[in-house]
C-alpha cells in the first residue's frame, strides 16, 4: 500500500494541540494585513514533524508536492522537511528535481520559518556551482518569500565563505 497524502496529513492532525495552534497564530502574525495572514497552524512543534519526516521518509515526491500545496502551516512545513532530507541524499538528477518542483511552488513556501530552512538547503545548494541568475530575479520580484528565497539561498554559499551573491543581491 502506498503512502498517499491524506495518510500523512491524518498523523498531524492528530498530533496538533491548539493551544501551541493559538500561540503559532499570534507568533506568525496571520491576522488580516500581516505578512502571514490567513496562514492555518495545527500546533505541532518543529521536533515532532521533523521526526514524523523520518516516519514517513520513503514517500514519493508527488505526495510532497500535495503537502505542500496544503493550506496547512505544519503540513508544509513537513513538505518543505522532506524536501531537505531527499535533496541531501539525492544524486544530481534527483536535486534537479527537487530543485525545479520547489522553484515551481515558491508561492506555498510563504512564511519565514518554511523560507529560512529549505532555501539554502535547497536552492543555495543547488545553484552552489551554476549560475545564480535566478536568485537575483527572485529578488526583484515584489512577493516577500520569494524575495527573501534569494537572500536566505546565499546562506549556502556564505557558509563556504562565497560572499559576494549576497552582496550582489543586497545593493
Amino acid at each position: 500500500m502506498s503512502i498517499t497524502a491524506n495518510d500523512i496529513i491524518g498523523d498531524l492532525l492528530a498530533l496538533g494541540n491548539p493551544t501551541i495552534a493559538g500561540h503559532s497564530q499570534r507568533f506568525f502574525k496571520t491576522v488580516k494585513g500581516d505578512y502571514g495572514e490567513g496562514d492555518q497552524f495545527l500546533g505541532i512543534r518543529v521536533p515532532v514533524i521533523r521526526k514524523t519526516v523520518k516516519k514517513y521518509k520513503e514517500v514519493p515526491l508527488d505526495v510532497t508536492v500535495d503537502l505542500l500545496r496544503s493550506s496547512l502551516h505544519e503540513v508544509r512545513l513537513f513538505a518543505v522537511l522532506m524536501l531537505i532530507s531527499k535533496f541531501s541524499k539525492g544524486d544530481e538528477t534527483d536535486r534537479l528535481k527537487i530543485y525545479r518542483l520547489y522553484m515551481g511552488n515558491t508561492r506555498h513556501v510563504n512564511n519565514w520559518d518554511l523560507v529560512d530552512i529549505s532555501a539554502g538547503p535547497i536552492v543555495g545548494a543547488y545553484l552552489a556551482d551554476k549560475d545564480k541568475q535566478v536568485i537575483y530575479n527572485l529578488a526583484k520580484l515584489t512577493n516577500l518569500w520569494e524575495r527573501r528565497i534569494a537572500i536566505v539561498s546565499t546562506f549556502h554559499l556564505i557558509k563556504n565563505n562565497d560572499f559576494s551573491d549576497a552582496l550582489k543581491i543586497t545593493q
